[in-house]
């Protein structure tokens, strides 16, 4: 099956939005196709605002009007304890929402941009969607991560090169409470490592509560040299900066 092919099936859908190079994708190709595709983005704690801003650019470039949810994740039951499947209970709670409103909008079928490279095996989250009938276009006609960013490119999407993003709760060790403050403190942490120009890197959170920070084996020699720069573009958010070696 090819995309042209799907949405010829499903010509109305609400898509779940993230901003990222799958999802980008994916609501560029449908409307190229004809298809009837709304997007949502869902405002939690662990989202990082860049991503909202680039949402709304994508959506911008593409003449499509993006719907902004509002939700409290740190409310919802089996989230703020961090737990293995942690991304289950977020998950079914995020697009449980966006089945809701994407109801009352008068869309019955909800799509997002799981693709035919992603491990689904080890994913609660992905779980939690196929539970709730959400589909998974790319994954289904077959289209890999590296297909999709080739195909991005030739549509002229910013989103083509765009690394892989986590939310921000992936930063926080498993079992350990999830707390606002902490969340705003990495994403604070990784804009001021942004603004010195590393890429595709994790600040993550220690149980000491210090920063530990996975870069690509190509940035870590730089970081070495830029340590100075690094802690104190860091200071206002973590006290202790370590570097892991073994690279992202």
């Amino acid at each position: 099956m090819e995309l042209k092919d799907f949405f010829a099936a499903h010509p109305r859908c609400a898509l779940g939005f993230s901003g990222g190079a799958d999802s980008a994708y994916l609501l560029a190709e449908a409307l190229r196709l004809g298809a009837d595709v709304r997007p949502y983005f869902v405002r939690t704690a662990f989202q990082p605002r860049f991503e909202l801003e680039d949402a709304g650019r994508v959506c911008a470039e593409l003449g499509v009007r993006l719907q902004v949810l509002d939700y409290d994740i740190l409310a919802v039951p089996g989230v703020k304890p961090n737990p293995r499947d942690r991304c289950y209970f977020c998950k079914r709670a995020i697009f449980s929402l966006i089945r809701e409103r994407a109801a009352a909008d008068g869309y019955d079928t909800v799509i997002d941009g799981t693709n035919a490279s992603d491990d689904i095996a080890d994913r609660p989250g992905w779980r939690a969607i196929a539970e709730l009938g959400v589909l998974s276009p790319l994954r289904e006609c077959g289209i890999t991560k590296e297909r999709l960013r080739a195909l991005s490119a030739e549509l002229g999407l910013f989103t083509a090169r765009k690394p892989a993003y986590a939310c921000l709760a992936t930063r926080v060790p498993e079992g350990m409470e999830i707390e606002p403050e902490a969340l705003k403190r990495v994403e604070g942490a990784e804009s001021a490592l942004a603004a010195l120009g590393y890429t595709d890197f994790r600040a993550r959170l220690t149980r000491e509560g210090f920063a530990r920070l996975e870069l690509p084996a190509a940035q870590i020699v730089r970081a070495a040299a830029d340590r100075e720069r690094i802690t104190t573009a860091l200071e206002p958010y973590f006290t202790r900066v370590t570097l892991d070696l073994k690279g992202r």
